[in-house]
């Protein structure tokens, strides 16, 4: 299980945790066209999950920097906006306040519930279907986080379920991938982690 004292600290606190590993995920994405797919997904449900951005008329413009910011200028994906990264790395801003209480599975945490909330208000569309997969995959990742020796695939469908108050289910076709392949690209994604750490270290 992860805590917070062992996690990287987040560049931008407004959009939780979950919407970082889901830009992580994207990453892994081979295919460019679904991987910006997944992309423009992912500002849709920055948008939800941080409505006060909406009051800014170039708002998607903002969501889109936010994006490359939080990807650290690593997401190779079409962009709509030039990114503008001198004015998004000196942006200051305030972090959101969590709601008091516990959560349903710990497993999962906190940011995971608010993303299934965030996406089970969205209007039925392409993007809705695609996030649900990825959350999908991404709680099956966490439950193997948690716990690498058993995992169900029907128990985790049920969850996603009960967290989204029964208004989100598997995308027609969607099937989860073998165990074995959440847990080696968890190991590349860590391994490519470090590999950065020790660059940047040499930089300096």
């Amino acid at each position: 299980m992860e805590y917070n004292t062992q996690r990287e600290q987040l560049k931008i606190t407004d959009y939780g945790r979950h919407v970082a590993k889901l830009i992580e995920y994207a990453k892994t994405i081979a295919d460019r066209e679904e991987r910006t797919a997944l992309a423009e997904a992912i500002v849709e449900v920055m948008a939800h999950v941080n409505p006060k951005v909406k009051e800014r008329t170039d708002y998607r413009h903002i969501l889109w920097d936010h994006l490359m910011l939080l990807a650290d200028y690593d997401l190779d994906v079409d962009c709509p906006y030039e990114v503008s990264r001198e004015e998004t790395e000196n942006l200051k801003p305030k972090p959101i306040g969590y709601r008091e209480g516990g959560i349903r599975y710990p497993h999962y945490g906190r940011a995971l519930e608010e993303m299934v909330k965030a996406v089970a208000v969205m209007p039925e569309s392409p993007e809705r279907q695609l996030l649900t997969g990825q959350i999908l995959h991404t709680m099956k990742r966490m439950y193997l986080q948690w716990n690498r020796d058993t995992v169900d695939d029907e128990l985790i469908v049920e969850q996603l379920g009960e967290l989204s108050e029964g208004r989100l289910t598997p995308p027609e076709g969607f099937k989860f991938h073998d165990s074995r392949e959440y847990i080696e690209a968890m190991a590349a994604a860590a391994a490519k982690k470090e590999g950065s750490k020790k660059k940047k270290k040499k930089k300096k």
